[in-house]
């Protein structure tokens, strides 16, 4: 089967002496496993193709029953290089790709979950990295997924202040009031919660989900018992 699509790519491995096995989401085809032959050869042109959220439009080549498919050419479309150039911001994208990665499942194509992850990563790409864009970015992937709490506020979370964490493009995410931080903290909290439940093991990218303050016993275990009760 050849056909065309749209790809970013979520990670990367060197394979055998000159290939690389890429895993990607597609805009029709989902998430998959696909390999580059030569790719690492001085010679080769799909190179770029095959980095980290890159983002093309790849011909794609795979054989009936087989489980990883190759990439035979394609167009590059972004590299997103103003990211590439802030540590923080390649950091922000490879965490993003990880949840992408972890979070979905092979061949179950989501339109809107590839639009998503193509503007989370241009926002990125044109905008300050503020402390609210992870934590923002994670909340919108759970409502995409149908984890979402975004018509429940939990943990006493202002309700404004939800729904601009849903809904205000990521880079205007501004919070400067203690009132907001404290919200902030709380929307850590509430997607630290649900990695915790839903991934078998540590993400391996950093992560940016670091909780400003650590809560008082008394107070995690309300939370807990709010949050069991909101998203079980």
């Amino acid at each position: 089967m050849n056909f065309t699509d749209r790809i970013i790519v979520l990670l990367r491995q060197n394979f055998r002496e000159a290939d690389r096995i890429v895993c990607i989401y597609s805009l029709e085809h989902g998430r998959m496993a696909l390999r580059l032959p030569g790719v690492n050869k001085s010679v080769s042109k799909l190179k770029a193709i095959s980095e980290p959220f890159a983002k093309s439009s790849a011909r794609i080549y795979i054989r009936r029953n087989a489980s990883v498919g190759c990439i035979t050419g394609g167009k590059l479309e972004s590299v997103y290089p103003n990211i590439r150039a802030d540590f923080k911001k390649m950091r922000a994208a490879l965490y993003f790709c990880e949840l992408f990665y972890r979070l979905t499942a092979d061949g179950a194509p989501n339109e809107q979950k590839f639009l998503f992850l193509e503007e989370s990563l241009n926002q990125l790409e044109r905008s300050y990295l503020n402390s609210a864009f992870a934590p923002a970015f994670l909340l919108r992937f759970m409502q995409l997924s149908g984890y979402g709490l975004k018509n429940m506020p939990v943990l006493d979370i202002d309700e404004n202040f939800w729904d601009m964490m849903h809904n205000l493009p990521m880079g205007e995410l501004n919070f400067t009031t203690e009132r907001d931080r404290d919200n902030l903290n709380k929307s850590k909290y509430v997607c630290r919660r649900f990695l915790n439940k839903y991934l078998q093991y540590p993400l391996n990218t950093i992560s940016e989900l670091e909780l400003a303050y650590p809560f008082i016993s008394k107070e995690e275990t309300l939370m807990e018992t709010a949050l069991e009760s909101a998203v079980v």
